[in-house]
């Protein structure tokens, strides 16, 4: 009784005390909203309009206040207000361009670079934003596309593409990704990375990316927390969209893309609509090259032990839907749903000319030689698809209740991979056969068979592989939050709010493979495949002077009748062992202070605590014995508690100070927590580890940031990460385990720790302050630099190496020069990055590097009308390759090259 009594007289005090409220939305001249707009009313109080415009100041005294409005490229507004006893008012504020602004078409990139500024400067945290228009100047098709543009961040690519992000040198499973704040799941089976080249560029409002986390938000963001916003209802009807095509040169393939979007308001503005639709359509294609190196006795002769040739041809289908309601039920009662869903399927033909077990036979080197057809059924158009698809569905809400504001939100999310009838039909030689070799340039090196029969299939070959695989991963997550703001000092230089919260947070994951070895009965099937050979060589092979040679067709391997009379199937069961099923539970609760220490110092200090509970379920196989059974659920849990503190020191309205403290983790990959148990040849055995305890950081930052009223900025900080437990995989050799000594165990275990040092800046700005010719010209630059080292690494053998952290390049390099005129925008981006360990190996011979990259994009935007844009990208004119190294620059791992790519098309704003 006597806490239900508190908890009434504390609802009380909050809706009956300074009960008045004023709320509102930032405008542009063109009715679109402005965030991160800075609202100040009199000596009362200051806010900052939120990512859709809208604004509320809390325990506004009864009378008449001037409120004044601010936002860099904008003429500052001021206007009377006035507030009654009991009531919430509601007023619009309509800015106009400043003078700069004004002159340059609505096409200009100043428009969104001014969004984002404007929310980079007004937030409490360190972060960075890139608005809808701004991504727009960019010839990016992606969510990582566009990425790669921010301070700090590199991307990883897939089929020309960016699919997964490193920030701050850290690599993507220890980031978050996370759709209106909300964190979304990953289609992937064994790690919790997001793969960016689902989500087109052109489905987001804005991107933020959040260096240094608030209480408030999900401590899951080692390296920083990107979080995509999608489209919010607009002020009036609006309907724009895009229409393109291009050519990739080296698939010699068209490409289509198409989008639109609708919104509007109904029921005298109270409700708000929005829909946006993007369609993607690319034929893709790689030539490739990748080797796996080895040594005899010396590592300096090294050699490959094995290498194969891949051509790959891709049909890239990209498709999503978004939706936005706001309904606002009465002055400072609004709730919102918003959603998105994306898809993308891969329709994927790949031919592999294998080098096997390369050797020397005494002056002789000798080799088994394998061509491999990656194909699919009829319903996959005879290719291999890979299905991925990802939604998000949200309902939240926003309420006042006197100085009380109450948010909350409740939101469904699911992930999921599908790849049906993915078959592999191989030809092998069996045994070793003599080849030639150039191994003198590592870069690219050469093999070839001696002996004609050899150097393609023919019938002194064999059918050494023919199988069908079914793959389905799914993850869905729930989640549900509540939040309160309550302002304990709502006016003077001193004012605070006290905010607290909680949510709850729940994931089903799944794995589901399933895998079938086929023989053929009789001897007819080779002779029959033979007369269905297709060469798929080709001229000016980039990654060298190579030819992949010949291989069955596609067509003919997914035409096989494999269920029927004519073949013996057996499943799998090592392929099987790595189906699991995984259910986490996360909940986490908050408490942070916002305090205004005199006019110029804002402090943000709180404390984040998050339980995790854990249940997984996976399989024991072992070969030996034939036998897989499935694992008795595991369950673990552990409790973080996460402190942090934010100071934002504004020296005048133009330049910022920031320091953040900040706690957060990284949860161990879902694989890595599955008590499965693999023993191979009855002496090597693996297992999962269902108690890792999550990766922990303690990180410090230090910003300082000026902003231009032109439009433009200039930043540079430094930034220190204490990273313990890193999961690792634990080897060692001859072990004794549970009353069996094996030859090789491993496990994943937390086995090690990293330091890392940072240091960013930025710049971008019109060139009008060096001479007014130069108005016109725009420059965007920044540049990051990290040293990190591996410490207590533990790894058998490798206790005293010098180790960077894996996915840490030390240099990273963004810029962009731009010309503007008005109706004519042109740009040329360049982003850089060098080279950086992704998995280490028993001995740094064997560690592998993804390589140094280089892009060079170019995009051009001719206003044709108000109403009409015509634009052409160039991408990868450098054709920049994805390239690995082992142990060093010189030795290819991996070498894949994708040309240049094309497009061009219109946009149209039928409301402009």
């Amino acid at each position: 009784m006597r806490t239900r009594a508190t908890l009434y007289t504390f609802l009380l005090i909050c809706t009956s005390i300074n009960a008045q409220q004023l709320t509102g939305r930032v405008l542009d001249e063109a009715n679109l909203p402005l965030a991160g707009a800075t609202l100040s009313l009199d000596e009362v109080g200051m806010t900052v309009s939120d990512q859709d415009g809208y604004f509320d100041l809390l325990g506004v005294p009864v009378g008449a206040h001037t409120l004044r409005v601010t936002y860099i490229g904008f003429t500052p507004t001021e206007r009377t207000v006035t507030v009654r006893d009991g009531e919430t008012t509601s007023v619009d504020v309509q800015l106009t361009p400043g003078v700069q602004l004004a002159e340059v078409a609505v096409i200009s990139q100043m428009r969104g670079q001014a969004r984002a500024l404007n929310q980079q400067q007004s937030a409490l945290n360190i972060t960075n934003v890139i608005a809808a228009d701004q991504i727009g100047r960019f010839p990016d098709q992606n969510i990582g596309d566009a990425l790669k543009r921010v301070p700090g961040v590199n991307v990883q690519y897939d089929q020309g593409e960016a699919r997964f992000a490193n920030i701050r040198g850290t690599s993507p499973q220890l980031n978050s990704v996370t759709v209106n704040g909300e964190r979304i799941p990953s289609a992937e089976a064994e790690t919790r990375s997001i793969q960016l080249d689902l989500i087109p560029a052109d489905m987001v409002q804005a991107v933020e990316v959040s260096k240094a986390v608030t209480p408030d938000m999900d401590a899951d963001a080692i390296g920083g927390s990107v979080n995509l916003v999608t489209r919010a209802a607009p002020y009036e009807r609006r309907i724009s969209g895009t229409l393109g095509g291009g050519y990739n040169f080296l698939a010699d393939e068209p490409t289509y893309n198409g989008s639109l979007i609708y919104g509007e308001r109904f029921a005298n503005n109270a409700l708000g609509l929005i829909v946006s639709g993007s369609y993607f359509n690319n034929n893709l294609g790689s030539d490739d090259v990748e080797a796996e190196w080895t040594y005899d006795e010396d590592p300096s002769d090294a050699y490959p032990a094995e290498i194969q040739i891949r051509q790959y041809y891709l049909q890239r289908v990209r498709k999503s839907l978004s939706l936005g309601l706001d309904y606002k039920i009465a002055p400072g009662h609004t709730v919102f749903l918003r959603g998105i869903y994306n898809q993308r399927n891969d329709f994927e033909n790949r031919y592999v000319a294998e080098y096997t077990d390369i050797e020397r036979d005494g002056d002789q080197w000798i080799a088994e030689l394998k061509r491999e057809t990656k194909s699919g059924t009829e319903d996959e158009k005879y290719a291999r698809l890979e299905d991925q698809s990802m939604a998000t569905l949200n309902l939240n809400g926003e309420h006042l209740f006197g100085t009380l504001k109450t948010t909350w939100s409740a939101s469904w999310a699911r992930a999921d991979e599908t790849r049906p009838h993915e078959r592999y039909f191989e030809y092998g030689t069996g045994d070793p056969v003599p080849v030639t070799v150039d191994f003198g340039n590592p870069k690219r090196p050469y093999i070839a068979a001696v002996e004609p029969d050899f150097r393609g299939p023919s019938d002194a070959w064999e059918l050494s592989t023919l199988t069908e695989e079914n793959q389905f991963t799914k993850d869905v997550d729930v989640n549900g939050r509540l939040d309160f703001a309550l302002p304990l000092t709502s006016t003077g230089d001193y004012r605070n709010t006290l905010k607290f919260g909680g949510r709850i947070r729940t994931k089903d994951k799944v794995r589901d493979n399933d895998f079938f070895e086929y023989e053929p009965i009789g001897d007819a099937l080779l002779a029959q495949s033979l007369a269905h050979l297709t060469d798929e060589s080709k001229a000016g092979f980039l990654a060298g002077d190579y030819a992949a040679g010949s291989f069955v067709d596609p067509e003919y391997v997914g035409n096989l009748d494999l269920g029927g009379a004519g073949f013996e199937g057996e499943r799998d069961l090592s392929e099987l062992a790595g189906n699991f099923t995984a259910n986490e539970n996360i909940f986490g609760g908050y408490v942070m202070l916002e305090q205004q220490v005199g006019a110029k110092l804002t402090a943000l200090a709180g404390v984040r605590l998050e339980r995790t509970n854990l249940e997984y379920a996976g399989f024991r196989y072992d070969d030996e014995a034939e036998s897989l059974t499935a694992t008795a659920t595991e369950t673990s849990d552990y409790t973080n508690f996460l402190p942090g503190l934010h100071l934002k020191y504004a020296s005048d309205e133009t330049t910022i100070f920031r320091f953040a403290y900040t706690n957060t983790l990284a949860r161990p990959n879902y694989f890595d927590l599955v008590p499965y148990r693999t023993i191979e040849d009855g002496d090597e055995i693996s297992i999962g580890n269902p108690d890792i305890q999550p990766t922990l950081s303690l990180n410090l930052d230090l910003m300082a940031e000026h902003y231009f009223g032109s439009v433009g900025l200039v930043s540079a900080g430094v930034f220190y990460k204490d990273i313990d437990d890193f999961i690792v995989d634990q080897t060692f050799d001859d072990y004794p385990f549970e009353g069996t000594e094996y030859s090789q165990f491993s496990r994943p275990i937390n086995g090690g720790s990293a330091r890392l040092l940072g240091f960013e800046a930025a710049f971008q700005r019109q060139l009008d302050f060096i001479a007014p010719a130069l108005s016109g010209v725009s420059v965007y630059f920044n540049y990051t630099y990290i040293d990190s080292k591996v410490t207590d690494f533990n790894f058998e053998g490798r206790e005293n190496d010098e180790l960077t952290l894996p996915g840490s390049p030390k240099h990273t390099l963004n810029a962009s020069l731009g010309y503007d005129t008005g109706k004519l925008t042109t740009r040329v981006s360049f982003n850089y990055a060098s080279d950086f360990v992704e998995e280490v190996g028993e001995e740094s011979f064997e560690d592998v590097y993804y390589d140094r990259v280089t892009y060079l994009d170019v995009n051009v935007n001719f206003a044709a009308t108000p109403r009409l844009t015509l634009y052409a990208n160039a991408n990868n004119l450098l054709n920049q390759p994805l390239r690995y190294f082992q142990g060093i620059p010189s030795r290819t791992y991996q070498g894949e090259y994708y040309n240049v790519r094309l497009d061009a098309g219109v946009k149209f704003d039928l409301t402009r």
